[in-house]
């Protein structure tokens, strides 16, 4: 049920802002709540609607130090919360963040000093500030210092890799986010005064235990850059990789031997990576060969790389994989094949060379409680016949860069134990994130680490907190009400297509994923439901206000989510609501009676149109945008009306 926060104050007459609940605010913004590093997506989209394309930029970029990289490549956990999908699809975030930051971002002709000025600072830089060793230029490790840097820290990054961006360099294929890009957001934290050490293995030249003598704290986020394999026979011929393997060294341009008959077992995204990598590899392992033995121009490309036969198994159904469906359609339109329901059961040979796979049928993938939980029907053997056999089941984190006397707990899944909170270990001063801390992470998420540790750190060293944060409020007009985004037929508006480049252009390197047009990308904001603003039912007896249960705001209801209905239907039933209703003031709805009836309406399916607003003939009903104060002016400017 639709309530009010718990705790308003006063009106403020001057800005129409008043203080709000916190909670309040996170259970009706599930966008920005999925949010890793909790980005207004629906305030930046509503803007992008706008032509406020600038603006827009800053809301995406404030919390982000990769956003022009999570446009191309994050996994987007705000558009699996987007409340838009219970009408059609979720809007096309990602995407979106993309078109702007193409036109603002470390991709466009902004300089370095023009980004700075959009940056959030976490905390004013300290004086004096403290010295900290990275270990891992990823995307946890580089977040970190990125933070550090801007709260006045000297951060030093530390990784055993030629190259800067962790597994976004390493793992991501190029068709996927291109390498200018990383190599601009990682210029952009140089440019904030981080130095990089690249080449630097810890635990050879460098121990971790000097690392702690030298700096005054350390921040390990070296990932998880171990493939995981099978315990089944043949794992050990020559043929058989890791998706891990196979993509670092691809990426790295390493000489590898790839066959023609290409097999990649798993159905996730980094399985997809894989196969899609094997389409576009050269063939050849001659190490003076042009763009690294991997990326050949586009005819070498169309002669070779889309000459291979290329084949995923998976234990799943396609309904079942964990893979982005985008990702197994652009795969099959890329000429990839796939076998469902089989699963590995050992690797054939001859002369010590993969020759085929052999697999069983499976009889079930989750059990019961939908874990997962395989099962293999005996006697259903088959064989694929491969050259090479690419296993993309997991990764794992390898430790042994501490040394045997580390001191640092450790869990049983072989990660760097840690304080969820801050991400401090059981060594005082040290601090770990990203997939080492938490075993295999999506980007965005190891972002958050990173930022989260850099305050821990700042914390460590300076002792300063954070005060707790405010949340503001705008109460709209209700009589003459004029809901600014009740225009059009907003609700109606089905989720664009995100452009692609056609197959046959597809080189090695060539971008797919390609940007929305203007016109795209306006509609596509404009399709945002608004869920910072909020329908408020909120009797007051003394301002005349009260409701009458006329049932109006249930009649004009669009989408047939409020209903009024007689208490008695409720008395000595809780137990059947999926949650307790909740007066407006947010307290329990506790029965003393048989009078009286419950407002009730279902937020999930609110398309934040107002008509109920509108329609009550009191003024009970209001409309209410809930905010945080550095978005509130920018949110301001996509509450006018179009």
């Amino acid at each position: 049920m639709s309530a009010a926060p718990s705790s308003l104050a006063s009106t403020d007459p001057e800005s129409g802002l008043r203080a709000a609940n916190a909670d309040w605010l996170q259970t009706n913004l599930p966008c920005q709540s999925a949010c890793p590093v909790h980005t207004h997506a629906g305030g930046y989209v509503s803007l992008i609607a706008q032509g406020r394309y600038r603006e827009a930029y800053l809301l995406a970029r404030r919390p982000n130090p990769f956003a022009s990289i999570c446009g191309r490549i994050c996994a987007h956990p705000c558009e699996a919360a987007c409340r838009r999908k219970s009408i059609d699809a979720p809007i096309s975030i990602r995407a979106l963040k993309r078109f702007v930051t193409e036109r603002f971002g470390v991709e466009s002709e902004a300089s370095p000093q023009e980004i700075l000025e959009v940056v959030e600072r976490p905390r004013p830089a300290a004086q004096p500030g403290g010295r900290v060793a990275v270990v891992g230029a990823g995307p946890a490790g580089l977040s970190c210092a990125h933070d550090l840097a801007l709260m006045g820290h000297e951060a030093v990054v530390l990784d055993a890799a030629p190259v800067a961006g962790g597994m976004m360099r390493l793992g991501i294929p190029e068709y996927r986010l291109p390498r200018d890009l990383i190599e601009k957001e990682v210029g952009f934290i140089r440019f904030l005064g981080v130095e990089i050490r690249l080449g630097v293995e810890i635990g050879k030249e460098v121990t971790f235990q000097q690392l702690r003598q030298q700096f005054d704290a350390v921040f390990l986020a070296p990932g998880c850059r171990r493939g995981r394999g099978l315990k089944i026979p043949g794992m050990e011929l020559e043929g058989v990789l890791t998706a891990v393997d196979f993509l670092v060294d691809a990426n790295l341009g390493i000489p590898l031997q790839v066959g023609e008959n290409v097999l990649v077992v798993g159905g996730g995204n980094v399985a997809f990576d894989a196969a899609r990598t094997a389409r576009r590899f050269g063939g050849t392992s001659q190490p003076d060969e042009p763009h690294h033995n991997l990326m050949f121009d586009a005819a070498v490309m169309a002669a070779k790389a889309y000459g291979k036969k290329v084949t995923m198994l998976s234990l799943e159904s396609r309904d079942e994989m964990p893979a982005d469906a985008e990702e197994i359609e652009e795969s099959l339109r890329e000429g990839v094949k796939l076998i469902h329901r089989r699963g590995p059961d050992a690797v054939l040979g001859e002369d010590g060379r993969v020759r085929a796979l052999q697999t069983l049928d499976v009889s079930r993938v989750f059990d019961e409680s939908g874990r997962f939980s395989p099962r293999f029907v005996k006697g259903s053997e088959k064989r694929i016949d491969c050259d090479t056999v690419i296993f993309a089941i997991g990764q794992i984190a390898d430790l042994s860069f501490l040394g045997e006397d580390h001191g640092l707990e450790v869990t049983p899944q072989n990660t760097v134990a840690v304080e969820r909170t801050t991400l401090a270990t059981s060594l005082a001063g040290v601090y770990a994130g990203g997939d080492v801390a938490f075993g295999p992470r999506i980007v965005i998420e190891a972002v958050a680490d990173g930022r989260r540790a850099a305050k821990s750190i700042d914390s460590y060293l300076t002792g300063r907190r954070d005060e707790a944060s405010a949340i503001v409020m705008r109460r709209f007009d209700t009589f003459g009400y004029d809901h600014p985004f009740a225009v059009g037929d907003y609700e109606r508006l089905q989720r664009g297509r995100i452009p692609t480049l056609e197959v046959e252009r597809r080189s090695g390197a060539a971008e797919v994923e390609m940007s929305y047009s203007q016109e795209q990308a306006r509609r596509e904001g404009a399709r945002c439901l608004h869920c910072w603003i909020n329908t408020i039912f909120d009797s007051r007896t003394m301002s005349g206000s009260e409701c009458i249960q006329c049932g109006g705001c249930a009649d004009v209801c669009p989408e047939d989510c409020i209903d009024l209905v007689s208490l008695l239907r409720f008395e000595g039933r809780e137990e059947l609501l999926q949650q307790p209703l909740r007066l407006p003031d947010g307290c329990p709805l506790t029965f003393t009676g048989s009078n009286g009836a419950a407002l009730i309406k279902d937020e999930t399916a609110c398309i934040r149109c107002g008509l109920c607003a509108r329609r009550c003939p009191v003024g009970c009903i209001t409309m209410q945008g809930f905010y945080s104060p550095q978005d509130a002016e920018l949110l301001k400017l996509c509450e006018r009306a179009l």
